[in-house]
């Protein structure tokens, strides 16, 4: 690919309009809005795909294609007119996150299109763009308001387009962006210095393998034309990678932000994920995967890890700072689905639902007040006393439970809850058992059979926390036994990588013992307010350097400032950086606007904003300060 302007000076833009500056073709939704409630629509609506396809592709004359699509249709000024007023909401999505760029060098801007002026004019009019500045077809009507034809023009010819610009004599170099072939014939006519076959919306690849480049959105083209971003990865270049069925939230907001995203279904082992990680940005993940320093290794482009779950246990997070990968979660997002479910699963135990439902399903009928119990007035104990565990205190104080509560951190004690001064003491007087800790490997085990045996005789045990702080053993033991009157769990130390896969565990088939799935934050609601709140965070740090919440870097924001250009660095926490970082700046003579530098123990983070651009020996300075762990720079 040639040099872009910003090396060879201003160069004049032609943008093409159906799937390029709007996401549509226009002729495909003016067949929707004039065959609509019409028996023959779909047919007709094929008919006119496949004609546009083989247009854009080259196989058919534009000109062609163009008659023969009208003929097709029925149209009239008022269907015109009605496409032309819902356009405007149909901008690419790149092209709204760059409306600046459009306005701000509208003069350098010209729309190209073989579809039609009236349609075209009220999005130009949103991109600054002036009537005089759009090359494009005049449609003819007769007296009734219908559109009989297509007035003559330069654009029905062959090599239309091409035709067309050279006429105007446009100053160079010429950009020519868009996704069909006429617009690739632009170039090869020699009127175009460049053409990019823009695909955020379709690819044709005869109109990619006949580009300079392909760019998938117009961050995408400023960066590469030098505009925007000259040192900094364009988004529409950054790969996502979101394992474990993530919510579609998720994707969606990613995507919109101009991110490429691959999902995949089930977790994936180790070897398969070091596979799969290599040229991948971001990862995300839920509970299952695994992301060990092998797989961090193996990650050669990885910037940032997203759990969208509460837990981070199954990511090394030590090796992530290490390697200035900054990690997510969404520490809040379900906790009330996971609160509803210990309330649930605790009725459930008390009442000896599961059992008598069972029962049912064989056809047995068992009404009996045996062992069944009122939640009211029994005793819960929650072990950890964190953001689920407090609020589950709340709504069981709220049901009529007296509650009480072990944690290793002084928490403030939330309505008539007390704390224990031990795990034991806790034990003791529960007649429900919770437990609601973190997966550290000290948790290990934390309940095994001398902590089961401390307990009060026939009272209940939860745990919707983390498979490995409870010995499943031990408690099969203490179940069959009847020293445990019933269990719930919803968490296992070893868990099926997939639906597919089969599950196997001492407790099943045991008497008043509630088994599931991890579900306890898999409601609609909790899934999607997860999605949201990991892909905002991720995009806070991707498009900002913001690290609010992150869980292995120390958390920076810095306020952002007009037509500053801003510097990320991480680094080991060691004497010096923070000067030598700076002594760089300022020979290259950039000018400090904002600075905010926070430590922790092993790993530093420093957000900069500068007064002007850098250059690629400034660049290579910043990078070299010792102790560098991770440089990028955001326009």
């Amino acid at each position: 690919m040639r040099d872009g302007p910003g090396m060879t000076g201003a160069a004049t833009f032609v943008f093409d309009f159906d799937s390029t500056l709007v996401d549509f073709e226009t002729l495909e939704l003016l067949a929707d809005i004039a065959l609509e409630g019409s028996p023959e629509a779909a047919a007709v609506r094929a008919k006119i795909a496949r004609l546009t396809d083989r247009a854009m592709t080259g196989d058919l004359p534009f000109g062609e294609a163009l008659s023969r699509r009208l003929a097709l249709l029925p149209l009239t000024r008022a269907h015109i007119d009605r496409l032309a007023a819902d356009a405007e909401p149909r901008l690419t999505a790149s092209v709204r996150r760059n409306l600046a760029f459009f306005r701000e060098q509208a003069g350098r801007i010209i729309i190209v299109s073989g579809g039609f002026r009236e349609i075209i004019a009220p999005v130009a009019r949103i991109l600054g763009v002036a009537p005089d500045r759009i090359v494009a077809n005049d449609l003819s009507y007769d007296a009734d308001g219908r559109v009989s034809g297509v007035a003559e023009s330069p654009l029905l010819d062959p090599f239309g387009k091409a035709g067309a610009l050279k006429a105007l004599h446009l100053p160079g170099p010429v950009v020519m962006v868009g996704d069909g072939w006429t617009d690739a014939e632009v170039k090869q006519a020699g009127v175009a210095d460049r053409f990019y076959a823009f695909t955020e919306i379709v690819r044709r690849e005869r109109v990619v393998a006949a580009a300079d480049d392909e760019v998938r959105s117009i961050d995408e083209l400023l960066h590469l034309e030098g505009l925007a971003g000259r040192w900094s990865y364009p988004r529409s270049r950054m790969r996502m990678l979101l394992l474990e069925t993530i919510h579609p939230a998720a994707v969606e907001r990613l995507q919109a932000a101009g991110y490429q995203v691959e999902t995949v279904t089930g977790a994936l082992g180790e070897d398969a994920l070091i596979e799969s990680i290599k040229g991948v940005h971001v990862l995300g993940v839920r509970s299952k995967t695994q992301v060990s320093a092998r797989v961090l290794d193996a990650a050669d482009k990885l910037m940032a890890v997203a759990a969208f779950c509460i837990g981070t246990n199954q990511i090394d997070l030590d090796a992530a700072a290490e390697r200035g990968v900054a990690v997510f979660n969404a520490p809040y997002s379900n906790t009330r689905s996971v609160v509803e479910l210990a309330v649930g699963l605790t009725i459930a135990l008390l009442r000896d639902v599961t059992d008598k439902s069972a029962a049912m399903h064989r056809g047995e009928w068992n009404k009996s007040a045996t062992g069944s119990r009122e939640l009211r007035g029994k005793t819960l104990g929650i072990v950890g006393y964190g953001a689920i565990g407090s609020q589950l205190s709340v709504l069981a104080e709220a049901l009529g439970m007296r509650v009480l509560f072990y944690d290793l951190t002084e928490r403030l004690a939330l309505g008539n809850a007390r704390r224990m001064p031990s795990l034991d003491a806790l034990l003791a007087e529960s007649d429900v058992v919770s437990l609601h800790v973190d997966g550290r490997r000290e948790n290990t085990a934390l309940l095994g059979a001398a902590e089961l045996s401390r307990m009060k005789p026939g009272a209940l045990l939860l745990n919707l926390s983390r498979g490995h702080v409870l010995d499943i053993g031990a408690l099969a033991q203490a179940l069959g036994a009847g020293r445990i009157g019933g269990a719930a769990l919803d968490v296992f130390p070893e868990e099926p990588a997939t639906n597919a896969d089969p599950f196997d565990s001492p407790l099943r088939g045991l008497k008043n013992v509630v088994l599931t799935p991890h579900i306890g934050g898999s409601t609609e609601e909790a899934q999607e307010a997860i999605a949201e709140f990991a892909a905002e965070r991720l995009l806070a740090y991707l498009n900002r350097g913001d690290t609010t919440f992150c869980v292995n870097l120390p958390n920076v924001q810095l306020a952002e400032v007009n037509g500053a250009h801003r510097i990320l660095h991480i680094h080991r926490n060691q004497p010096g950086v923070l000067a030598e970082l700076n002594r760089a700046l300022a020979a290259a003579g950039l000018n400090i606007l904002g600075q905010h530098l926070k430590t922790d123990e092993r790993t530093g983070y420093v957000i900069t904003d500068v007064d002007r651009d850098y250059d690629p020996a400034s660049l290579a300075a910043l990078r070299s300060v010792a102790g560098t762990l991770r440089f990028r720079t955001l326009q």
